[in-house]
């Protein structure tokens, strides 16, 4: 039950600061992407705070061998960039720079009732069966 709680309090407290710093608005985000044109550099201003604050959690994380729940740390062990993790990011980043939504803000958008969201996640999860699909050929 705990986990259950404490993980609704971190989704809460996430999606209400995607909403505060505009990651929820396509329009806020394409503009950000938009470097050649009107281009808002606000959205980097969120990027560097939540890298402020993940870098010491998770240096902190990484000498601990339990989570605050008492879980087992599953942290990542690799630090190659092979060619599914850059395959993965390029496709990542042109959804991202097409819709201007990405997982988190489409769920906060799908929350919200809002057709774009919906319809996001829609497509992120038919990308994500085809790419089982396609994996467990392989």
């Amino acid at each position: 039950m705990k986990h259950m709680i404490s993980a609704s309090l971190a989704g809460l407290i996430f999606g209400i600061g995607l909403i505060a710093a505009g990651m929820a608005n396509p329009a806020k985000v394409l503009a950000f992407l938009d470097i050649t044109g009107r281009w808002d550099p606000s959205l980097a201003l969120v990027m560097a705070g939540a890298i402020a604050v993940a870098l010491p959690a998770f240096a902190c994380a990484k000498r601990r061998e339990r989570s605050l729940l008492g879980e087992a740390m599953q942290l990542p062990t690799s630090r190659r960039a092979d060619r599914r993790l850059l395959a993965g990011s390029l496709i990542f980043g042109i959804g991202w720079g097409l819709a201007g939504i990405c997982p988190g803000p489409a769920l906060v958008l799908a929350g919200s009732g809002l057709a774009d969201g919906l319809l996001f996640l829609l497509a992120m999860l038919a990308g994500m069966a085809l790419y089982r699909a396609w994996d467990a050929r392989g």
